[in-house]
């Protein structure tokens, strides 16, 4: 593994900086009988941390590994990601300006402002906004928080993984979602050896899938219904290196099968969930992930921040 590879010791000591900073969101665990399943399923509910999404754990932990004196950040994001930097940078009494595709969901762009970040509209996708915050970044002096391809992003999106290994110690299978990769990543380094970690993409979000193929990383075109949280036009160096570690194949899911997911999870449950963050069922209930008999799956529910219902 390359240097920049983050491993279980490093979210370990990401988990200790972020201390009771974080919230310890809660795991509804459902039987067989309710999923159609031949096993049973942990969804973990993150879309009730901080900021509405797991984002913030990487954005704090980044926030909390600045120098000493640093008085603003910058990050670029379709929503989730800036929303959380917003929500780090206000408490930890600095400055946060955000760039923001203008394809970007209201209720996102509101939730930024919401925690007093400043947002920059940019023409385009993530790719154009990141640009242009790297720009800002490199005129102005701010930090720049990156959503998915940093270190301290990665190891602090990990530290979910130590919650779980607590609240499902009996799990054979972590089912996660993926865009640039950064939460798939920190979850792979966190349970290293005691779970599998299967990656999920959108079949109109195929960055990892797409670049494991080719052997390198490469870009794609993205769209679908859940391109506001997953739409990252090139998987990052970090979850690339891992998955072509472990040797893990990424599961493609239909923009049909997300909607179906979505409403299972509201209609079911009362789960109100944003599209990006029911990829990972969407592969169970679709049959692309199979869980045996016996098994448990963990499934990570990654964020609410829509305010329609599907």
């Amino acid at each position: 593994m390359s240097a920049h590879q983050p491993r279980r010791a490093d979210v370990e000591e990401a988990a200790f900086r972020l201390g009771g900073a974080i919230r310890r969101t809660p795991v509804m665990t459902l039987a067989p009988g309710e999923t159609g399943l031949d096993g049973h399923v942990a969804l973990k509910l993150e879309l009730m941390q901080h900021s509405g999404s797991f984002k913030a754990r990487g954005a704090l932990n980044s926030v909390l590994c600045l120098p000493p004196g640093t008085t603003a950040v910058c990050a670029a994001s379709g929503g989730n990601h800036g929303g959380a930097v917003g929500w780090a940078a206000r408490r930890s009494g600095i400055t946060a300006d955000v760039f923001v595709p203008t394809t970007a969901p209201a209720a996102k762009i509101d939730r930024i402002r919401g925690y007093g970040a400043r947002v920059h509209l940019v023409e385009g996708t993530v790719r154009e906004a990141l640009q242009a915050c790297l720009s800002f970044s490199q005129a102005e002096g701010a930090a720049l928080v990156h959503p998915y391809d940093a270190f301290e992003t990665v190891a602090g999106a990990g530290t979910m993984g130590l919650e779980l290994e607590e609240q499902v110690p009996d799990a054979d299978l972590v089912v996660v979602a993926c865009g640039g990769g950064g939460l798939y990543a920190g979850l792979a380094a966190s349970f290293e050896t005691v779970a599998d970690v299967q990656p999920v993409e959108p079949d109109r979000c195929p960055g990892l899938a797409a670049s494991l193929a080719a052997g390198r990383r490469v870009e794609v075109a993205v769209g679908g219904v859940a391109v506001d949280s997953l739409g990252a036009a090139s998987v990052g160096q970090i979850a690339f290196e891992s998955a072509q570690e472990s040797g893990v194949k990424p599961v493609l899911v239909a923009d049909e099968d997300i909607t179906a997911a979505r409403g299972y999870l509201w209609d079911r449950l009362r789960v109100l969930a944003e599209p990006g963050a029911c990829v990972a069922l969407a592969s169970l209930l679709g049959g692309q992930v199979a869980v045996r008999a016996g098994q448990t799956a963990i499934v990570v529910v990654s964020g609410g921040n829509h305010t329609s219902l599907p």
